[in-house]
């Protein structure tokens, strides 16, 4: 059970770390490289080439070559595989205010293999925001148990989030965002990703005081 465990942690920190070591990559492939390396990687991002090189050999396909690093192309590909850029995952949002509406209009989620097909709101003042419709959040349950969708994405105040949650999960749901500045509490089956963009910020300026 423990080595289960320690698995499971070591996964997560590694899903963690991928998706900056894709964009590096895909970043010197644009610039026509064709090789990488874990220590040219490390020193870009500024993390600890060990690391890298470690995270890099549990996912790609073959070994990096001597004094060349990994083949570009076939790593990339590895990757997209890994992180699931290779398929396309549907999502729901709840929650379409400000932050809401950033997340429907960003079309960028294509690359990484998310389509986020509605937005579901208690007060839906439009009716589309871009090419997503936005619907009542009554009809949120008979839309997600008619499409099967395994995607939530929260994006309501904290004091809704919980309740948010648990429709989702009665509707058949298997992983939710979660953009609310709360704990979830769901069963251990379901998988949460929390983005607390206030406690980021508070990170981010104690840490600028601090250098100053």
């Amino acid at each position: 059970m423990k080595d289960r465990q320690n698995s499971l942690v070591i996964l997560k920190s590694t899903l963690g770390r991928l998706p900056s070591y894709y964009c590096e990559i895909e970043n010197r492939m644009a610039r026509g490289e064709e090789f990488v390396s874990a220590t040219s990687i490390a020193e870009s991002l500024g993390i600890n080439p060990v690391q890298v090189r470690k995270d890099l050999a549990g996912i790609s396909s073959e070994p990096g070559r001597p004094k060349r690093g990994f083949h570009i192309v076939r790593l990339l590909e590895d990757m997209k595989m890994f992180l699931g850029y290779d398929r396309c995952d549907e999502a729901v949002l709840v929650g379409v205010g400000a932050l809401g509406h950033v997340l429907l209009h960003y079309g960028g989620f294509a690359k990484y293999g998310l389509d986020i097909v509605a937005g579901f709101d208690i007060d839906p003042k439009e009716k589309r925001v871009g090419d997503k419709h936005v619907l009542h959040i009554d009809s949120l349950v008979p839309f997600l148990r008619r499409t099967h969708v395994n995607i939530g994405i929260i994006a309501v105040p904290a004091p809704e989030a919980q309740g948010v949650a648990d429709m989702l999960v009665s509707a058949g749901v298997k992983a939710i965002w979660n953009f609310a500045p709360t704990t979830l509490k769901l069963s251990d089956d379901i998988l949460v990703k929390n983005e607390n963009l206030a406690a980021s910020l508070a990170a981010l300026s104690s840490e600028l005081h601090r250098r100053r």
